[in-house]
């Protein structure tokens, strides 16, 4: 009997059943990715503005995201360091965890993210850092 454990007689997935999530997400993300790429963030009026940025004048980590995100869909990895440069580490950290998953998906494993404490909090201290030296006069370089 295949994809039938024998000794529980519960199904186990197949391979295209495990890779129905990535594949799901990596859909999801490149309907994003591609509307955002023919969508230009640039003009306004398509977009909403950020609420932190509209309030009080500061950049929020996310402000440039959607410009960044347009620049890499059209290959201009420059203005797209420029307008959100924490959102491009973020768009290849995706690009390497999806693969991985994807592997680990086909051998039938599950994928396992054990950022634990001490990660948590580095990433953290990385976001608000990037945000207050974006939002300094000498940070200027890192303004969308």
């Amino acid at each position: 009997m295949r994809g039938v454990n024998a000794d529980s007689r519960t199904t186990t997935p197949t391979a295209v059943g495990r890779l129905a999530v990535p594949a799901g997400i990596l859909a999801a993300v490149a309907g994003a990715f591609a509307y955002v790429g023919a969508v230009d963030p640039n003009e306004p009026g398509h977009y909403p503005v950020c609420p932190l940025l509209r309030l009080t004048g500061l950049y929020c980590p996310g402000c440039g995201g959607l410009r960044s995100a347009h620049a890499f869909v059209h290959g201009d990895l420059t203005t797209a360091l420029h307008d959100n440069a924490l959102a491009v580490v973020a768009y290849l950290a995706f690009a390497v965890v999806w693969t991985v998953w994807v592997v680990r998906a086909a051998r039938g494993r599950s994928l396992r993210i054990g950022l634990g404490p001490l990660r948590m909090w580095s990433l953290g201290a990385l976001v608000l850092v990037f945000t207050v030296v974006r939002n300094l006069p000498s940070g200027g370089w890192l303004h969308p």
